[in-house]
């Protein structure tokens, strides 16, 4: 699915969010943690606040740091999927 896009090409914040969602999400699941309270419990994020990564709640540059470090990955194989 691509980006809803203006005339001008300018990504849409909140489609890029919810694919920011999803992403986290679906990297989650593929480290084995089915629910979102023990993976933030465990990697040092409140669970509430967690749980608004989650549902596509903009959120620091820094954060998406921390948790590409969660995932043992670079920011460049976090960005690899899912934000086409």
């Amino acid at each position: 699915m691509k980006s809803k896009n203006d005339e001008q090409g300018t990504l849409d914040q909140d489609e890029e969010l919810r694919k920011l969602a999803n992403r986290l999400k679906t990297l989650r699941k593929k480290k084995g943690y089915t629910n979102m309270d023990i993976f933030a419990y465990e990697h040092g994020f409140g669970r509430a606040q967690y749980g608004r990564y989650e549902n596509g709640q903009d959120l620091r540059y820094t954060t998406i740091v921390r948790l590409a470090n969660c995932f043992e990955m670079s920011i460049k194989e976090f960005f690899s999927e899912g934000f086409e």
